[in-house]
C-alpha cells in the first residue's frame, strides 16, 4: 500500500471539488481524506495500490465542473496512519 498526499491550490474551495475527490475515492476503493486548509487550498491525502493511486491523481488534477485546479504538491510515500474509510474533513 502507498500512501500520496496533496496540496492543490486554485479555485478549489466552494466549487464541490472536495465531494468530487470524495466520490472518485470511494469509486476506486481508496481510503483516507480531503480538506480545506486557511490558505485557500485543499489537502488531499488518499492510500491505496499505486496503480490505483494513479488514477486518482488524475481526478486531482481535473477537478469538479466549477473549479480550476493551478497546482497540485504531491507526495508519494509509506502511509503514517491507516484510513478505513475516504472522509471530507471539516
Amino acid at each position: 500500500m502507498m500512501e500520496l498526499h496533496c496540496v492543490v491550490t486554485g479555485k478549489v474551495q466552494g466549487v464541490r471539488y472536495r465531494t468530487y475527490l470524495e466520490n472518485a475515492a470511494t469509486t476506486l476503493g481508496l481510503t483516507g481524506f480531503v480538506r480545506n486548509l486557511p490558505d485557500g487550498s485543499v489537502e488531499v491525502c488518499a492510500q491505496g495500490e499505486l496503480d490505483v493511486l494513479k488514477q486518482f491523481i488524475e481526478y486531482v488534477h481535473e477537478g469538479s465542473l466549477q473549479a480550476s485546479v493551478e497546482g497540485v504538491d504531491a507526495t508519494w510515500r509509506s502511509p503514517r496512519t491507516t484510513y478505513h474509510e475516504f472522509s471530507v474533513l471539516h
